[in-house]
């Protein structure tokens, strides 16, 4: 069984941050996987690991910057790596459907038995990816799934998801499946030393959208991100300073000034 993995690399930005042009200032972010598919490459490796899985690929859209990202991937366990990038994907933003434009390709190419997604990336917390190329590539597909027991021989993944309102429902879905991973279905393995050393020596696999038989039209997509600004505070936050009783006198003083009696 071939397993892939959709690994998404994710800028996580700080509490002080700066906004240029359309997006955070690439000095102000700070790149890693997505938390979401670091549970989804978990359940692969560990697949794999229980000799279910053959093969662990991970699939990523991202420029070169990401191939650090990939490396850790790699180092956790997954066998070998596909990137997918161009120049004329550079500065677009990448909605769903052209995700999964995408992502379609890679699965034409690579044929995979189960594809492990995360629930949803933390940049964009779209959360739709998975279940749109599920319903494209025809594959049966459970989203938000956070228990998992695969059947190799009879081809059936059993599993749990998360459903509103703490409610939670055991379900079954044929192989080929697209599944949708929430966090919590398992803990995360740190990359070993001997791991990050193997690491460098796995492939990825960098295609363009021609390699994957696309165009540039053809990932032009439907959402445009035209700006993005800081929204404005409707109240004022007051930071209070020095030592304990200077902090105390003046939360006190802001207390009775906001009607707050003793």
């Amino acid at each position: 069984m071939k397993v892939l993995v959709t690994v998404k690399e994710v800028g996580e930005v700080g509490d002080d941050f700066a906004i240029e042009g359309d997006g955070i200032a690439d000095g102000d972010l700070e790149y890693d996987i997505n938390e979401w598919d670091e549970y989804a490459l978990e359940a692969g490796v560990r697949l794999a690991e229980a000799e279910i899985a053959e093969e662990v690929v991970t699939a990523t859209i991202g420029p070169e910057r990401a191939e650090e990202t990939i490396r850790t991937a790699l180092a956790k366990g997954a066998d070998r790596a596909v990137r997918v990038f161009d120049d004329a994907i550079e500065d677009a933003f990448l909605d769903v459907e052209t995700r999964v434009d995408i992502l379609e390709a890679i699965v034409e190419a690579e044929q995979p038995d189960l594809v492990l997604s995360g629930v949803q990336a933390s940049d964009t917390a779209f959360g739709a990816t998975g279940v749109a190329l599920a319903e494209r590539i025809g594959y049966q597909h459970a989203a938000v799934v956070n228990d998992l027991e695969m059947d190799a021989d009879a081809g059936v993944a059993h599993v749990r998801r998360e459903l509103e309102g703490g409610i939670e429902e055991l379900t079954e879905a044929d192989l080929p499946a697209v599944l949708t991973i929430q966090t919590g279905l398992n803990e995360p393995r740190y990359a070993s030393l001997r791991g990050i050393r193997q690491a460098q020596r796995k492939e990825i696999d960098v295609r363009t959208l021609s390699d994957i038989g696309l165009s540039e039209i053809d990932v032009e997509g439907k959402v445009t991100l035209s700006s993005m600004y800081e929204p404005e505070s409707d109240s004022d936050t007051e930071l209070i300073e020095g030592d304990a009783g200077e902090a105390a006198a003046r939360l006190a003083e802001v207390l009775r000034e906001g009607g707050v009696d003793a």
